[in-house]
C-alpha cells in the first residue's frame, strides 16, 4: 500500500498520540508493531485497534523473541518494579549532572528501540516512506537511554548512511530519511492535552508493564496493574492534563 511515513505503534498511550499527530499532518501511515516475547502482549490487540481508528493505511506486526537476548523483566520472569520513585523532568535533569546520572530501571529492555528502528527503516525503504515517527519522550519517563534526542539524532543519521535510498538521495545532494519525534519534548499532561484535541480514543490504548487477567474486563480481558512506571506515569499525564483516564472510567 502506498505511505509516506512508518510510525512506530506499541498500543499505548504515547504512540497512539505519535499516530495521530502524522495523520493529523497529512501522512499515510503504516503502522509498525512487535511481538518481542514481553509479557504485556496485550498491547498488540491494543495497537491493532488503535490503527484501525486513526486511519493507518496498514497495520503490520513484526516478530522477534527478545527473550533470547534477556536482561529486561518485560521479557522474562524478572518481577516488574512497583511503586519505585519517578523523577519529573526538573528532577531528572538534576540527576543527569550528577556523576551516578539516573538508575535505569529493569524494565528496560537491552538496544529495544535500536531493533524497533532498524526494523522500521527496513520498512520504510520497501514502501518508500522517507520518515519514520517514534513516540519516545525525554521529560515523563523512566530513564531508558533510547528515549533521548541525542539517540533520535544518531539513528537518522545512520539510517541515511546504510541504506540504498540514503545513499541514492545523498548522491543528488538530498536529505532521504528523517527521524520525527514529535513528542519528544512534551511531559505526560501535554501529551494527553495533544491527544485530546487530535481525537485520540485513550479506551483503545493499554500501558501497563505487568497486566492482570479479568476475563471480563473491557476490551481487552486485562486491567492495568497501576502500580508499575507504565501506569503511574499514565496516571500523572492524565492528572496533569486535568483530563479522566476513559481506560479507568469503564
Amino acid at each position: 500500500m502506498s505511505a509516506d511515513a512508518v510510525v512506530l505503534l506499541s498500543g499505548g498511550m504515547d504512540s497512539a498520540v505519535v499516530l495521530a499527530e502524522m495523520r493529523h499532518r497529512g501522512h499515510r501511515c503504516v503502522a509498525l508493531s512487535f511481538d518481542y516475547g514481553q509479557r504485556h502482549r496485550v498491547e498488540l490487540q491494543a495497537a491493532a485497534a488503535v490503527a484501525g481508528r486513526l486511519g493507518a493505511v496498514e497495520h503490520r506486526i513484526a516478530t522477534i523473541d527478545l527473550r533470547s537476548i534477556g536482561g529486561s523483566a518485560l521479557t522474562s520472569e524478572l518481577a516488574v518494579p512497583k511503586d519505585a520513585p519517578i523523577p519529573t523532568g526538573a528532577a531528572r535533569a538534576l540527576h543527569a549532572e550528577s556523576p551516578h546520572g539516573v538508575e535505569i530501571p529493569i524494565t528496560y529492555v537491552p538496544a529495544r528501540n535500536t531493533i524497533f528502528l532498524s526494523f522500521a527503516l527496513a520498512v520504510a525503504e520497501s514502501t518508500g516512506s522517507r520518515r519514520l515517527a517514534i513516540g519516545v519522550n525525554a521529560i515523563d519517563y523512566s530513564g531508558y537511554p533510547d528515549c533521548r534526542p541525542e539517540f533520535v539524532r544518531a539513528f537518522e543519521t545512520l539510517a541515511n548512511l546504510a541504506t540504498r535510498d540514503g545513499v541514492m538521495s545523498r548522491e543528488r545532494g538530498e536529505r532521504w530519511l528523517s527521524i520525527e519525534a514529535p513528542l519528544l519534548e512534551l511531559g505526560k499532561g501535554e501529551i494527553v492535552r495533544r491527544g485530546v484535541e487530535l481525537g485520540v480514543d485513550f479506551s483503545l490504548t493499554f500501558s501497563c508493564y505487568d497486566p492482570i487477567s479479568s476475563p471480563t474486563y473491557p476490551p481487552y480481558g486485562v486491567r492495568a496493574c497501576g502500580r508499575c512506571d507504565a501506569c503511574r506515569l499514565r496516571a500523572r499525564g492524565f492528572a496533569d492534563a486535568g483530563v479522566v483516564d476513559a481506560a479507568d472510567a469503564r
